[in-house]
């Protein structure tokens, strides 16, 4: 697939980073030389120093033939404009970074589609749902739903109180008549895991499972943990992704916001209705204290610097704060939060990209979704015709080793589905694949 991808910032930068990974046809333009230079000896890419928008830099990057445009630069005008221009010239498909929430109405999504913008997408909005989703469920460390949560996928670690200690997954399943519910990926020692029947499960285990909705709080039983709503919450940083965050919760939450610059306090506030903006210092234990931080039932910190994120986020576990989320830059941290102690560990970067995968898949897919510090990928394809798949039982149809089939959802209904299954049109299909597998299972389902 031939992909061009204007902007080299974060963003677009990790993006390319990951496809070049998987030998896709890379050109990443920038004005920044020397991020081009560091993209061209690090990456398997092609790089264009120049304006994106220029007539010529597109020509040079040869639009017309590419099947995939990223605009990710960060400015949001910019990249709507350079999406209608990449998809005037012949792009197969455009995507356009963007920031206002309102671009995301229906009515709105289908103009820009009128004008040649065939999707958007805003990482921080993204982050920001991701974030409300996990304070709903503050007892798992992760929280992924598929189709509006008919099938969720869900991450906590195996401690000593949870029933599942020491039992294999054969042996859990014939206890089991509380729920539906399939391990589909296991985090061990740093190196992913897919449970299978004869998996015993170690104390400091991570496990994800894959069940139905209306089964959360009978996983949450099950795994051990137990339920405590979140009234309080307290957020650290001025960042656009704490605004963000903030606006998306301060109804269903008592939220105290701790800012250090004075001047986006006073913005925040402007924008903000129900919350409690302190003007502070927020990497000063001692000042989030006094300002209530062990009375909180979680703990966000999103302040622009990763260290000041997990420190602070560190202390508020010792101080007690039932759930903890940190904002780190670097992705590689996403491997760590587990084994250091916070609950989730949020990346921009690997949010967008997880949402960009989705259009480089092959097949039709829905979603795509990356847990935290597993190396794999949660796939949802869509069954577009019959083939295959729909002939045969899903242990016939070959999925490889390094994959597993975690839900289904068929209309209003959502299966667990075993061995016999079989697949209809318009079935949605979630599964969890390694890397080496996902190009068999694209295939399967393509």
């Amino acid at each position: 697939m031939k992909i061009i991808i204007a902007g080299a910032g974060a963003v677009g930068f990790h993006v390319a980073e990951l496809l070049s990974n998987e030998n896709q046809d890379i050109t990443l333009i920038d004005t920044d030389e020397e991020v081009l230079l560091q993209a061209s000896t690090q990456l398997d890419v092609l790089t264009i120093c120049g304006d994106a928008a220029s007539i010529n830099i597109m020509q040079q990057a040869k639009v017309e033939k590419s099947d995939l445009f990223l605009a990710v630069t960060t400015s949001e005008k910019t990249n709507l404009l350079l999406a209608i221009l990449g998809k005037q010239m012949g792009a197969r498909k455009t995507v356009a970074r963007v920031n206002n929430p309102e671009y995301f109405e229906k009515i709105q999504k289908e103009k820009f589609k009128q004008i040649g913008i065939d999707e958007i997408i805003s990482p921080e909005i993204l982050a920001a749902k991701e974030i409300n989703r996990l304070l709903k469920r503050a007892s798992f460390t992760d929280l992924f739903e598929f189709e509006n949560g008919k099938i969720s996928v869900v991450g906590f670690t195996v401690d000593t109180m949870s029933p599942l200690a020491n039992r294999k997954i054969a042996e859990i399943d014939t206890v089991n008549d509380h729920f539906n519910f399939r391990g589909v990926a296991l985090l061990r020692d740093s190196k992913t895991l897919i449970p299978r029947n004869d998996t015993r499960l170690r104390k400091g285990d991570h496990l994800y499972i894959a069940t139905q909705n209306t089964s959360m709080d009978a996983a949450m039983s099950f795994a051990g943990k137990q339920l405590k709503p979140i009234k309080k919450v307290m957020i650290i940083g001025s960042t656009s992704l704490a605004l963000r965050t903030a606006q998306l919760i301060e109804k269903d939450y008592a939220v105290t916001i701790v800012i250090k610059n004075k001047e986006k306090g006073k913005k925040f506030i402007e924008q903000l209705r129900y919350c409690l903006v302190i003007n502070a210092d927020p990497s000063n234990i001692e000042t989030l204290k006094s300002e209530g931080l062990e009375r909180m039932d979680a703990f966000i910190a999103l302040t622009p610097n990763s260290e000041t994120n997990i420190i602070t986020s560190l202390s508020a576990e010792q101080l007690g704060v039932y759930k903890t989320i940190s904002l780190v830059d670097n992705v590689n941290y996403t491997h760590i939060s587990q084994n250091i102690g916070i609950d989730t560990i949020i990346n921009i970067k690997l949010i967008a990209a997880n949402n960009i995968f989705r259009f480089v898949r092959k097949g039709k897919v829905e979603a795509i979704a990356s847990l935290h510090g597993v190396d794999a990928e949660m796939i949802e394809f869509q069954i577009h015709k019959n083939n295959k798949v729909t002939k045969h039982p899903i242990r016939n149809l070959h999925i490889p080793k390094k994959a597993i089939i975690a839900g289904v959802v068929r209309g209003k209904d959502s299966f667990i589905p075993d061995g016999d299954f079989l697949f209809e049109i318009n079935d949605k299909v979630i599964v969890l694949a390694l890397p080496e597998a996902i190009p068999q299972v694209e295939q399967i389902f393509r």
